[in-house]
């Protein structure tokens, strides 16, 4: 499916490069070809004025049907040699006549864009004409479309990028909770076969140490297996003291953890804070960021939980001192398959982050990490879900 995203981007990037490139090369020819037409009615122009301030000059209609027809929509500025203006066209006239330094921004605009067309003055033969002249509004539609285009072609690339990629994320997401779905539907079974046994040993006399011990084994495999088949579904929400669901799982993790990890509960005095929360899927988060502490100490070290009441979030730290993470892993470890350890999908994480932030509309990100010193893990849950 990712290749297959990828494939169609390239396809909708190459498209839209040979389109604009097209587009642009095409804009540039007609833009040259019109540039040349305009050259050529301004030396008409000009020859036309030349011809009409010569006395000796008697074809009076033909240069006034050139000086009209060739200057539709082209800005010309008519100036003596030392820049006096002597005539213009298809200018704003209060300006051109009342503003001096509006005369000569246009003359230095004219004259980036088009060379001035000169002649000697039939009546003065030491004095010199100059037209400058810019661009017709046809010239800067042609100039100015592959711009617009690209725009388009941009938005358009983007626009179905964007579509692409959600419908990749959607799918993605169809696809892990279609497998934690499948996971729980196969745990089921084997589940379903461990309680018969169960039920059987119950039976023999002197099993029930270790039937209790198995009872409480499979009973963490039913409440995985409901964790796994919530995932992609509405959970139930429900009001529950954050604190009390905090302190069961870190005494539930106390016991598996070894006796040379410490455990520190901080609840700022708190008792009862009432947060809207899913219980199973909750409790896999904590369980998960505890045994993430854990797996970071190597058996040994101390790991603190810290709970912070604001005005609108719960703050909820989960803090070790073990080996850190690299500053190049941070932003990383909520990525799907990002794992460290020799073992494990890397898929904790994910999960984490989208029950947090997907079921409860919080965050959840590293707060602060250091190799060697160890990882702080905030959640922030809202209190408007309260």
């Amino acid at each position: 499916m990712l290749e297959k995203w990828f494939n169609w981007r390239t396809i909708l990037l190459l498209t839209a490069i040979i389109i604009v490139g097209s587009s642009i090369f095409y804009s540039n020819y007609l833009a040259k070809k019109i540039a040349v037409d305009e050259r050529s009615k301004m030396e008409q122009w000009a020859e036309a004025v030349r011809s009409n301030s010569n006395p000796a000059f008697t074809e009076t209609n033909l240069s006034s049907k050139i000086l009209t027809e060739n200057s539709v929509e082209i800005p010309i500025l008519l100036l003596t040699e030392k820049d006096s203006l002597l005539d213009f066209r298809n200018i704003d006239s209060t300006k051109i006549l009342q503003d001096k330094n509006y005369l000569k921004e246009k003359i230095n605009q004219f004259k980036k864009l088009n060379q001035p067309i000169e002649w000697i003055n039939p009546l003065d033969s030491t004095q010199k004409n100059k037209v400058f002249y810019g661009e017709s509004k046809l010239l800067k539609e042609v100039r100015y479309f592959p711009m617009i285009q690209l725009l388009v072609a941009g938005l358009f690339v983007l626009i179905i990028v964007a579509t692409q990629y959600v419908s990749y994320k959607s799918t993605q997401n169809q696809v892990w909770a279609g497998l934690a779905k499948e996971t729980a539907h196969q745990l089921g079974t084997p589940i379903s076969s461990l309680q018969g046994w169960v039920e059987m040993l119950k039976e023999i006399n002197g099993n029930e140490k270790i039937v209790n011990e198995i009872d409480k084994d499979i009973n963490r495999l039913l409440l995985i297996s409901d964790r796994f088949s919530k995932i992609g579904s509405k959970p139930n929400m429900e009001e529950k003291n954050i604190i009390e669901q905090i302190e069961n799982m870190i005494d539930y993790i106390k016991k598996r953890a070894g006796a040379k990890v410490f455990f520190k509960f901080d609840s700022n005095n708190e008792t009862d804070l009432p947060v809207m929360i899913s219980p199973p899927l909750f409790d896999w988060v904590i369980e998960n960021l505890l045994k993430n502490a854990l797996d970071a100490m190597d058996g040994k070290g101390n790991i603190s939980v810290k709970i912070i009441d604001t005005a609108s979030n719960i703050i909820i730290d989960v803090s070790d001192n073990g080996k850190g993470i690299s500053k190049k892993n941070i932003g990383k470890v909520f990525k799907p398959g990002f794992t460290t350890k020799k073992r494990g999908w890397g898929l904790g994480l994910t999960l984490t982050k989208r029950i947090i932030e997907h079921y409860h509309k919080g965050q959840i990100f590293v707060q602060h990490s250091e190799p060697n010193i160890g990882t702080t893990f905030r959640i922030m849950l809202p209190k408007s879900n309260v």
